[in-house]
């Protein structure tokens, strides 16, 4: 298990490696895993919270989640934000964004959910799905609310996903894309956060742009590392994100580096020189510079913050 390090400071975990993460074997407690669990898994909200132990650390997952409560209140992170968010709520996380689980209830109950994209890519055809959903874009309020009315209305579909996970029945992962299509549509339906989602070659490209970013934010730090990787020109990518976002490429290629930054930051066991380098390979004078450009505080100051 990759856990927060010198080496990489936020890790990166498969589901295998989350539970690891998050429950203490030495406790006497481990959830059981299901054979297809690295695709898919299901679980009530009440039958883990006695065994976890917060806040949760900051980390990425190579999944998407979602926890629904139906009972009690819960506080996470998704990149720099905070939510609160209570019963008859959703939080969504899409792969690879920065999370913590700061805290949740004793008394809270519902549902959590992780998935793979590619049960859903691969009967559906949709490479991009979450483009099509807020709530699942890397940059989306993860946040749904819903009321009695609607909640009743989406509960079958959940407990058809607990049902589907806790058997091994011909199709079950097909079966399970469908269940998560139909209950995304019906929250988008319901939402009072809907955005209108652009079906053009430069919202995909842009998206694929800021799914890469999040992936290999440590790796790659130039326009021309990520044209490479998406197999179009610097110039396409850059007109592609001004057309989708306003923004040029680079300046998101910043917002992501500043995000990282600043989780990277409250850490206050690595030093600034640290961050610097594995961010940007750039040395302490030069990090301060861009940092203290795009915030007005130098990272020091910010190291202080609460």
């Amino acid at each position: 298990m990759e856990k927060p390090s010198r080496t990489h400071p936020v890790p990166i975990l498969t589901p295998p490696d989350l539970d690891k993460h998050h429950f203490d074997p030495d406790l006497g407690w481990m959830p059981t895993l299901l054979s297809d669990y690295h695709l898919f898994h299901f679980n009530r909200v009440e039958t883990y919270r006695s065994h976890l132990t917060f806040p949760l650390s900051p980390h990425r997952k190579t999944v998407f989640d979602f926890i629904f409560l139906t009972k009690g209140h819960s506080i996470r992170t998704k990149g720099l934000d905070t939510y609160e968010f209570s019963a008859n709520s959703f939080f969504f996380l899409p792969a690879y964004q920065i999370t913590a689980h700061e805290w949740m209830s004793e008394d809270a109950e519902g549902f959590f959910c992780h998935f793979d994209a590619q049960i859903i890519q691969k009967n559906f055809s949709k490479p991009d799905f979450s483009a099509e959903f807020p709530f699942l874009q890397f940059v989306g309020d993860p946040i749904v609310r819903t009321d009695d009315d609607f909640s009743s209305t989406i509960h079958p579909t959940l407990l058809k996903l607990e049902a589907e996970y806790d058997q091994d029945k011909p199709f079950k992962l097909d079966v399970v894309s469908f269940c998560l299509l139909s209950l995304f549509t019906e929250l988008k339906r319901y939402s009072h956060t809907q955005i209108k989602v652009r079906d053009n070659s430069a919202s995909r490209i842009t998206q694929q742009y800021k799914l890469a970013l999040g992936q290999h934010i440590y790796q790659k730090q130039s326009i021309t590392d990520y044209a490479d990787l998406l197999a179009i020109s610097p110039n396409h990518l850059n007109k592609c994100v001004k057309n989708a976002t306003g923004k040029s490429a680079q300046d998101l290629l910043n917002d992501m580096i500043l995000l990282e930054a600043k989780v990277l930051l409250r850490q206050k066991d690595l030093p600034v020189s640290e961050i610097a380098f594995k961010l940007t390979r750039q040395n302490p004078s030069d990090f301060t510079r861009f940092f203290k450009a795009k915030t007005g505080i130098t990272p020091k100051e910010y190291k202080r913050m609460d």
